[in-house]
């Protein structure tokens, strides 16, 4: 199968992108998380603070600081064990998974977090998070400012930030389950990883910003990983300083090369543990990674946003809502994914406003995709609403520049929806609010390649977390789906035409939730 023709089966027919005859070995499934074997390791505090109100960090970041901040951003922070509908024999009749405080595509966190640190109490160098343990391994010793300005294409004054974070993908921890579906929830779910930790750094007082593009193997080489099974998706310093990015974005005149850059530091290779004993071949993944890799700086590019403008559509304006003010630890622990649990009940045109304005005002951050004076974003937010209070029913687009809805098309649209779903795991007539996260249906793909695929999935992750945050802060929940047929959401809001596609569905609502037991993993 061509690449083109991967893409394209990953959206209009998830069914296309799998093997008929994959089988999914449950007794060989991999551990959720990686285990280096055989190195040094930092030990982090598990005193961790459990709400982040008023919390202040010290101006020069301590080791103490950094462990609090990394465990609330992917740290294990509950046991849960339910019941399971349907289940086949006795031994499947619970299930029981470590959650974190963000959501992942069947509970199997296919991310990895690195740090390049530089703080007093530990040696300068790179680390990896080890979540089933909080601590750090000590992977590579040494100051690399140097190295990753170059990198990231000299535009990041990497001598003014205290830390650089690394979000990594496993490919085997979900392809295991999903086969090559997995390359299109590895994007969300790495997406979903880093809008938790943009929002974990604002509380604790950090700067940071986000790059999409650097030389790859230049990083990976870095980090001692072998990108022929995991693969750096976003690069982000950290600094207490309000920007660290220099040069508006743009690279600097000098073109660098990633193999180049990889001859300045000799090649590492360390011991971990996945747990599987029979890991497949997964060559579309590799073939993907390989085709979305930047080799040198000078094919880092600005992504421009033209201007949606519409003519003769009814708008529906939104009543001016405060922030919402919420502890973000709380509203992450309480967070709910329903399925069978949804329970339709009318839904509060301020509670719609609150939602709606929350998810896109937080959706602003720093990257590398725009210049200093391109602000507009790349995602979409439209939506099918059914018994909300003071608004037709119909599909809207909301216009969040100027917190409004505009009318796509009257009518109840629930049964069209549901006849696209490709499980019956959720009954959307139980549903007031189903969203519907909107991107450009080439993916970026004519100005950045195949990485602007990567690049599109990971923004619309960014945004789901968004909403599932701003969900459960209003006391609803939300189930992000792709599972679901694209071409109708596209034809209720006529986006063809727009040249746009949805890229992921959620359905959002009050719910009952299910018996389950619960226990938290902390002091």
């Amino acid at each position: 199968m061509s690449l083109e023709k991967f893409l394209q089966s990953l959206h209009a027919d998830t069914s296309e992108s799998r093997q008929t005859d994959w089988e999914i070995d449950w007794e060989d499934a991999p551990l959720p998380y990686k285990l280096y074997r055989n190195l040094p390791v930092v030990p982090l505090s598990s005193e961790v603070p459990l709400t982040l109100i008023g919390h202040e960090s010290p101006a020069h970041p301590d080791l103490t600081t950094i462990g609090h901040f990394l465990w609330h951003v992917y740290g294990l922070t509950q046991l849960s064990q339910y019941p399971v509908a349907n289940a086949i024999n006795e031994s499947e009749r619970s299930l029981q998974m470590y959650r974190r405080f963000v959501p992942s595509g069947g509970g199997l966190y296919p991310n990895e977090l690195y740090i390049y640190l530089k703080t007093k109490e530990v040696p300068v160098g790179v680390y990896h998070y080890d979540a089933a343990h909080h601590r750090l391994v000590f992977l590579r010793k040494g100051n690399f400012d140097s190295y990753m300005i170059q990198a990231l294409g000299n535009r990041c004054d990497v001598s003014a930030s205290f830390g650089i974070v690394f979000v990594s993908v496993m490919f085997w921890k979900n392809f295991y389950k999903y086969n090559n579906f997995a390359f299109r929830l590895q994007g969300l779910d790495t997406g979903v990883l880093i809008g938790q930790l943009l929002e974990v750094t604002k509380r604790f007082g950090y700067e940071s910003d986000v790059y999409f593009q650097f030389l790859d193997r230049a990083v990976n080489h870095l980090l001692g990983i072998s990108d022929r099974e995991e693969s750096v998706y976003a690069v982000i310093p950290l600094s207490m300083e309000p920007t660290i990015s220099i040069n508006n974005g743009i690279h600097g005149e000098e073109d660098i090369s990633a193999d180049d850059l990889c001859r300045e530091l000799p090649v590492i290779r360390h011991e971990h543990y996945v747990r599987s004993q029979k890991i497949k071949e997964f060559p579309m993944l590799t073939k993907m990674n390989e085709a979305s890799m930047q080799n040198s700086t000078g094919s880092f590019r600005h992504v421009r946003v033209e201007k949606h403008v519409d003519r003769g559509i009814q708008a529906i304006y939104m009543p001016r809502v405060d922030r919402l003010s919420y502890d973000l630890a709380s509203i992450c622990q309480k967070r709910y994914s329903p399925e069978s649990d949804f329970v339709l009940s009318k839904v509060t045109l301020t509670k719609v406003a609150a939602l709606l304005q929350e998810a896109a005002s937080s959706f602003s951050y720093h990257n590398d995709l725009k210049g200093s004076l391109e602000n507009m974003s790349r995602m979409f937010l439209y939506c099918c609403l059914y018994n909300v209070e003071g608004i037709p029913d119909g599909a809207y687009r909301y216009d969040n520049t100027a917190h409004l809805l505009r009318r796509v098309l009257p009518g109840d649209h629930r049964i069209w929806l549901q006849q696209g779903m490709s499980m019956d795991n959720v009954n959307l007539f139980q549903v007031p609010l189903c969203l519907h996260v909107v991107g450009e249906k080439d993916h970026l793909k004519s100005l950045l390649g195949y990485r602007g695929y990567r690049i599109q999935q990971m923004e619309a992750g960014m945004l789901v977390h968004r909403l599932l945050l701003a969900a459960s802060a209003v006391g609803m929940g939300g189930r992000p789906l792709l599972g679901f047929n694209p071409s109708i959401s596209d034809e209720i809001y006529n986006l063809a035409p727009q040249g746009k596609t949805s890229l992921i569905q959620i359905p959002i609502g009050h719910y009952r939730q299910r018996p389950r037991l619960e226990g938290g993993l902390h002091s």
